[in-house]
């Protein structure tokens, strides 16, 4: 096979893939929508933004940089699940909300006879 040709069908494989992460990132933008108004809505009503929705927004938008890194050709890495989910920051804004831990109930001794 010549190498012309390896790199055409190397081309088609990855506008199919680039397909298919277009296809991602539409659902990703719903998933990305509904986080927001959960994030907003809990915001509401505990005064402070949830820390794992907080971890998962991040994760989410890096996730978006990757399928836009790898669709404009700046690099050849494909995106979850072919790589890993990325890890999120250390929050820049308002700190999450945080319950306290609960106390450990006194416990119970059986009664003596």
């Amino acid at each position: 096979m010549s190498a012309e040709r390896m790199e055409k069908e190397s081309l088609i494989l990855r506008v199919v893939w680039m397909l298919v992460f277009a296809l991602v990132w539409f659902v990703a933008e719903i998933i990305l929508g509904v986080v927001v108004v959960v994030q907003l809505i809990y915001r509401i009503i505990y005064g402070a933004p949830s820390g794992s929705l907080m971890a998962f927004g991040d994760s989410l938008s890096q996730y978006f940089a990757q399928i836009g890194r790898f669709g404009t050709f700046q690099t050849e890495e494909k995106p979850w699940p072919f790589a890993d989910w990325p890890a999120a920051h250390a929050p820049e804004g308002e700190p999450p909300h945080s319950v306290p831990p609960a106390e450990h109930p006194a416990r119970d001794e059986e009664p003596r006879l």
